[in-house]
């Protein structure tokens, strides 16, 4: 195992839900450091970075900064808080590891051993997504020593784009999902909601077919559909009410099996567009692991390879979807259980990281070989990345200040 500490640059909240930057970057922490830094916070009227240590080891860097700063000036300044992170904490012989390219203005300078980008969504794709998104992935990708795709449709629109990318779609926590097929004690919030119960959890954002969700409980009056997880970037006014949908909000990765444990079985009500193209959902082999029959509409990685596969019932509209959610209630699923069971019980983020971690060393050690080979120079200069400009570092006032807090509570839920 080589020793390098490993600075991700992500534009998920660390806290927020617990996910594939979690399952990955606090299995790496089990062996070295990891710095997580997330994008700024604005309210303080000084530039801070509060540097914290989460339960999992992983310290998570969040830069402060003033409001009303132009775009240019919230660059620069967390540049320079980045460049006091990475003096006060030693952070000398490192791996880049990039979640969004919007971060391409702070990692331009560095000088990594290898720099990793782990493109786990089409984020161009998404709602408010910065039109200066795709320009800055091209340089992501010219900066890039490897790529990791999080499913296989991305993989597929993006070999082309960077000559050593690799798929690894979301994998499983299986001991911890298959805790819901115990007799876990019942949630409070659910205990008054009749059965038969059909449940989803995860973020309720665009991606979610709010009319398909309405149409398919207006046509199972008796079911009665459990949503948990936070709204984003959606009114919650405009989220479908009716006496058997029921929202519960946000809950924590701990509690998921609970919630899971007291469904009748689970459901995928995903739109078909742009921002569900190339998503490759966690949740389908979470909800097989806590043997959950599930339905799911058409998208590809779930269609490739759970559908394909009969672990998952794929529909394409109310009619259908109402009809597989029936046939997911009443049919037996012994035959298909234990088929998904053989499937998922061979996946674990344990193997994932250890593949990923592979990939990492063998970019590195091409990156030291490829350097210990170049023609030596009377300047340096000449030894840098010709496709990166050096980004001029303008002194601001007042000084950027660097503090330390306590260790968080838990993460949130997926």
């Amino acid at each position: 195992m080589l020793n390098y500490d490993l600075v991700c640059f992500a534009h998920l909240r660390w806290d927020f839900v617990y996910q594939r930057p979690q399952h990955l970057l606090s299995r790496a922490a089990q062996e070295r450091r990891v710095f997580y830094v997330e994008e700024p916070i604005f309210g303080q009227n000084t530039p801070t970075l509060e540097l914290r240590e989460d339960k999992s080891g992983v310290m998570i860097a969040t830069p402060h900064l003033p409001h009303g700063l132009s775009a240019s000036a919230v660059e620069t300044l967390t540049q320079d808080l980045v460049r006091q992170l990475f003096e006060r904490c030693h952070i000398e012989n490192y791996v880049v590891w990039v979640y969004s390219p919007m971060f391409m203005p702070l990692i331009r300078s560095l000088k990594p051993k290898a720099t990793v980008y782990d493109c786990m969504d089409e984020l161009s794709n998404f709602r408010f997504a910065p039109p200066i998104l795709r320009e800055r992935e091209q340089e992501l990708f010219g900066a890039a020593d490897v790529v990791f795709t999080g499913g296989v449709s991305l993989w597929e629109a993006k070999q082309s784009q960077h000559a050593n990318v690799h798929a690894f779609p979301s994998s499983v926590d299986v001991s911890h999902f298959m805790q819901a097929r115990k007799s876990l004690e019942e949630p409070l919030d659910m205990a008054g909601i009749p059965h038969p119960r059909v449940g989803f959890y995860g973020v309720i954002d665009e991606r979610m077919d709010l009319e398909l969700l309405e149409g398919v409980a207006h046509a199972l009056p008796e079911v009665h559909f459990v949503i948990v997880g936070p709204v984003v970037k959606v009114d919650p006014a405009h989220l479908p009410q009716r006496a058997n949908i029921h929202y519960l909000g946000q809950k924590s990765y701990a509690e998921l099996p609970f919630y899971l444990a007291h469904w009748e079985a689970a459901m995928m009500p995903f739109a078909l567009n742009d921002s569900t193209r190339f998503i490759s959902p966690t949740k389908t082999p979470e909800f097989l692991a806590a043997g959950k029959p599930t339905v799911s509409t058409r998208i590809r990685d779930v269609v490739r390879p759970y559908g394909d596969m009969g672990l998952v019932w794929i529909a394409d509209d109310v009619q259908g979807f109402a009809h597989a959610v029936k046939q997911a209630l009443t049919e037996d699923y012994t035959e298909r259980g234990e088929k998904a069971d053989r499937f998922v019980g061979a996946m674990s983020w344990d193997l994932t990281w250890r593949r990923m971690e592979d990939q990492i060393s063998a970019s590195v050690a091409r990156k030291s070989r490829a350097v210990m080979t170049l023609p030596h120079r009377k300047s340096a200069a000449k030894l840098e990345d010709p496709r990166l400009e050096p980004t001029r570092v303008e002194q601001v006032q007042p000084q950027p200040q660097f503090k330390r807090t306590g260790v968080p509570g838990a993460a949130s839920g997926d």
